[in-house]
């Protein structure tokens, strides 16, 4: 490696992208095109960094494996930052296996991150577990442990492991100042202020408080019947019921929780499952069929009765009933808190996160921007879509979940 190369690489290890590119920009050889790819990116340039990485994986030879893997590590890296999720990770693993085997292990250890943030930004919270290192990365660069410290706390988060969270945000937060990275210490300190901002509501006999994340967890822990809107499952003494994929059942049982310790009359839970103000016998039949198989799925701890106006929750032991709902509701909450890290998001990432139709996320999208909620950069398959960051809530219980065993 030449005096050039060399001078390019320790500015680029130090972030300053204007000084690497002056001494390659000029050059056309693998290493070359490798490190400016590496500065396009630092300086915000995606698309421009993500073809000279591709140039230059093509352009390494045969017995160069090291440094083509390294190429590959760089452009997911790259494509990370776009939103690109739709690339496989497999190629990813196996440049991670390539640079083991010769023992370039932070380079590896990098390949592996990669892969456990895009699995994060999917909600694949278990295959991002997998995917994180296991092994002791204390001898790793400040800057690497800091990464996977703060995948760590959002995997810890979304688990509703909110001890964990902390203890890994705060390591996260002590590499980033030892290595001096800005956007890294920032990261810390948002993750960090998210633990303490409402993460969600409670709704008891129709009054309300907000909870932090730490309240959340405990709530979701205690013998209580909770009907959790944020993952529509219903917990409680052993109870976990997953409604996700059960749109009707689970509008019934949150109109019981929201009317609890009253009943719910006939015409509100019609109204709320089936979304008609007119409703005739067929709704009526309808409505206790729904509530048979709802009463058939919590029986064990709690029971719907028939009342003179409509139907009411039971629950056994002098136990209580609440709702929990998160701090943003409606069918677009969910689109809104993936955009809010600031990120700009393409249609088709945003479809791949939610689990829904690139039109269904495109219809959604221009209601938030005739709201003024959101904004679209670029034109056609380069269209890109901002938000501004939330400010004093939480978002982490509407971010993509897997579904939970029930």
């Amino acid at each position: 490696m030449d005096a050039l190369i060399t001078a390019a690489a320790r500015f680029l290890a130090a972030g300053d992208a204007l000084s690497a590119l002056q001494r390659v920009a000029l050059r056309d050889d693998p290493a070359a095109l490798a490190l400016r790819g590496i500065a396009m990116a630092q300086l915000g340039e995606h698309a421009r960094a993500r073809e000279l990485l591709r140039q230059a994986a093509k352009a390494f030879g045969p017995k160069e494996a090291v440094a083509r893997a390294r190429c590959v590590v760089a452009e997911a890296e790259v494509a990370l930052a776009m939103r690109d999720l739709g690339d496989p990770t497999r190629p990813l693993l196996q440049a991670a296996a390539t640079l083991d085997a010769h023992e370039d292990r932070a380079n590896a250890l990098q390949a592996r991150l990669v892969a456990a943030r895009r699995l994060i930004l999917l909600g694949r919270v278990d295959q991002a577990a997998d995917a994180l290192p296991a092994e002791d990365i204390s001898g790793a660069p400040p800057l690497l442990v800091a990464m996977v410290a703060l995948a760590s706390a959002e995997l810890a988060m979304r688990a509703l492991r909110v001890g964990a969270a902390r203890v890994a945000v705060e390591q996260a937060l002590v590499a980033a100042q030892r290595a001096g990275v800005a956007a890294l210490i920032a990261e810390a300190d948002d993750l960090r202020a998210s633990l303490d901002h409402p993460a969600a509501r409670r709704i008891d006999g129709g009054q309300a408080r907000s909870l932090r994340l730490e309240e959340v967890e405990a709530l979701l822990s205690s013998p209580m019947l909770v009907v959790d809107a944020c993952r529509r499952t219903i917990r409680g003494a052993g109870l976990h019921v997953d409604l996700s994929r059960r749109p009707v059942l689970f509008a019934l049982a949150r109109v019981l929780a929201e009317s609890w310790p009253g009943d719910a009359d006939r015409a509100t839970l019609i109204l709320r499952a089936f979304r008609t103000r007119h409703p005739d016998e067929t709704h009526r039949a309808r409505l206790r069929v729904e509530l048979g198989r709802l009463r058939a799925l919590i029986e064990p701890v709690a029971r719907i009765e028939a009342t003179r106006e409509g139907f009411a929750l039971r629950v056994a032991d002098e136990r209580a009933v609440c709702l929990l709902v998160p701090p943003l509701e409606g069918e677009t909450a969910s689109l809104q808190a993936l955009l809010a890290d600031g990120a700009a998001w393409s249609t088709s990432a945003l479809a791949m996160a939610l689990g829904a139709s690139q039109r269904t996320v495109q219809r959604a999208l221009s209601e938030l921007e005739a709201a003024g909620r959101v904004r679209a950069i670029g034109q056609a398959r380069a269209k890109r879509w901002l938000a501004p960051p939330m400010t004093g809530i939480a978002t982490i219980l509407l971010l993509p979940a897997p579904p939970t065993a029930g």
